[in-house]
């Protein structure tokens, strides 16, 4: 991949997985730090990763284990964490938004990113199988109780459910 193959990859790819990463880890942030990592990493393996021909998946694999890895490190230093204090103000997303994320934190770590990859990046369950390392059914498992946890969690209380007939 010559450089200027890479950038526009670059341009094409950042926001998009800037987006997915958000979803999986529900900090915007958090995922735009892991997305320019990863694709540094990238830089000095932009040949490999013309050959391999999935670029994008190694950079969202890439960030995705720079994330865990860093919510490690987190861990370990809660304490340095509370000394920092909050964030500053920033405007937050629409109430639909907000639901949303809510719901999908509420979702074990492994269900929440296969339904991102699933729903957000469009993967094939062959494809996350792949990038996860999981099989397709546990795959197929993850998305279906994903789905059902969150239609029980998103369900409009202002909607009456019809009666059975």
């Amino acid at each position: 991949m010559t450089v200027e193959e890479f950038e526009e990859f670059y341009a094409q790819a950042a926001g998009r997985l800037t987006g997915q990463l958000y979803v999986m880890l529900g900090d915007h942030h958090e995922a735009q730090d892991v997305v320019q990592e990863a694709f540094v990493k990238g830089w000095s393996r932009r040949r490999q990763l013309e050959r391999d021909g999935r670029p994008e998946a190694w950079i969202r694999t890439v960030a995705w284990r720079l994330a865990v890895s860093r919510w490690r490190v987190r861990r370990r230093s809660a304490d340095a964490w509370q000394r920092t204090g909050p964030p500053g103000h920033v405007e937050g997303p629409g109430p639909e938004a907000v639901a949303l994320m809510e719901a999908l934190r509420q979702l074990p770590r492994g269900q929440r990113r296969t339904m991102t990859l699933h729903y957000v990046c469009d993967l094939t369950v062959e494809q996350i199988a792949a990038e996860t390392s999981l099989s397709a059914s546990t795959v197929k498992t993850h998305l279906s109780r994903g789905r059902a946890a969150l239609s029980r969690q998103l369900q409009d209380p202002r909607i009456e459910e019809a009666p059975d007939a």
